[in-house]
């Protein structure tokens, strides 16, 4: 059936056909895939300097959060000629992923039902990082203001080792913290992250994780290092998630996460992410400069 709704548009020179624009993707809320785009609009020219060059991993719900979803890695059928790409190897495998360079990638994605934006910790090659992500994942009990704690001493050793933390939130309950590096050979900041989940964990017994086992979570904050595997993805800042209400992954400073006494006081709808962006410019703009070699 023909989709009424459905517009063409030209977005920088490309030709792009955007359908089911009153579909409502989070029940209730009143926000549409027509929202969808615009947040999209709104937070590409701070969003689109984090994908750019990284291979990605599309969490795609064409009917809404309460539909069908499923992970896209392939870039798909019927994709665009003028969508960028990456030939990546996943185990045994190799497969051509989509790059999202640019505002009509982006929206092209966003058209598809993407919802969730989500990229490795490199740039064109996984043996070489070029980001370390310090990922902190509450477990049963806790929630973002524990996280808050662990990441404030995050913060401090890993400052004592010269890097510099710029703190997210993940859209969910938890927050990342994304280290700038100039490009690093993958098993030595893969090596870095499992000894500073370790330090964290001495340095926070009763609240740190560094274990895998999920039974051990309870209560606890576990410092999930090993999201810093060249097959492993995060969420991108700005990306939207796929939860019962419209919520994104929202770059955020450090006086802010420090008076942090509430997991409301770090939940951000789309809309409020779009608002700060505008009024305040991206709180992770100086990232990129911020790159420092790890500790020999």
């Amino acid at each position: 059936m023909p989709d009424p709704t459905a517009t063409v548009t030209e977005v920088q020179g490309r030709r792009l056909r955007l359908t089911h624009l009153d579909r409502e993707l989070y029940p209730g809320s009143g926000f549409t895939k027509a929202a969808l785009l615009r947040y999209y609009t709104l937070v590409a020219p701070a969003m689109l300097p984090q994908l750019a060059g990284r291979p990605a991993s599309f969490l795609r719900l064409p009917e809404g959060v309460t539909g069908q979803r499923f992970w896209a890695k392939r870039v798909p059928p019927g994709a665009p000629d003028w969508v960028p790409e990456l030939s990546v190897t996943h185990r045994r495998e190799s497969l051509r992923q989509v790059v999202v360079a640019d505002l009509p990638t982006l929206l092209w994605a966003a058209n598809l039902g993407c919802l969730e934006f989500h990229t490795p910790q490199w740039r064109d090659d996984p043996a070489r990082h070029d980001r370390l992500i310090v990922d902190l994942d509450p477990g049963e009990g806790t929630g973002v203001v524990e996280c808050c704690a662990v990441a404030l001493v995050a913060r401090e050793l890993l400052a004592a080792d010269g890097l510099t933390a710029w703190p997210k939130t993940t859209g969910s309950k938890g927050l990342h913290l994304s280290v700038a590096l100039p490009a690093t050979p993958a098993e030595e900041v893969a090596g870095y992250a499992r000894e500073l989940a370790a330090r964290l964990r001495r340095a926070l017994p009763e609240l740190v994780v560094d274990r895998m086992a999920k039974q051990l979570r309870a209560g606890r904050v576990f410092v999930d290092w090993s999201q810093n595997n060249s097959a492993k993805n995060t969420v991108a800042a700005y990306s939207l998630r796929a939860a019962a209400a419209p919520s994104a992954a929202a770059p955020i400073g450090w006086a802010e996460l420090a008076a942090c006494r509430a997991p409301a006081d770090l939940a951000f709808t789309p809309d409020q992410v779009a608002a700060r962006l505008a009024a305040d410019g991206d709180p992770h703009a100086g990232l990129p400069a911020s790159a420092a070699p790890l500790p020999d």
